[in-house]
């Protein structure tokens, strides 16, 4: 099971600041353990996609060159306060997180 996201907003000149805390150990597959000297398999996030009430407001592809526990920042035109956001991902092994945020 994936850990939790961390969202903070923040609302500014009509637009809502929506930085997300994404829990991942993002790793590339071309870093090798010291001891046994075996690759690391590759393990991270390649979609994240973001709504705010039901309407799409991101839709991003990521690669393996992202840092482990990767903050994604954004702007979203026109929200409004008590506006609810949800933001997910999916990584190469199909694991899954979500996790939903009033804006602030």
């Amino acid at each position: 099971m994936a850990e939790p996201m961390k969202i903070r907003t923040k609302m500014v000149d009509g637009s809502a600041h929506v930085f997300v805390l994404m829990m991942h150990p993002m790793e590339t597959g071309q870093r090798k353990d010291p001891r046994s000297g075996q690759v690391f398999p590759a393990h991270f996030i390649q979609h994240v996609t973001a709504t705010v009430n039901d309407k799409p407001v991101l839709n991003m592809q990521c690669g393996p060159a992202i840092s482990k526990n990767p903050v994604i920042g954004f702007r979203v035109k026109d929200a409004r306060p008590g506006d609810r956001l949800a933001v997910a991902w999916e990584d190469n092994k199909g694991d899954k997180a979500r996790a939903e945020a009033t804006i602030a």
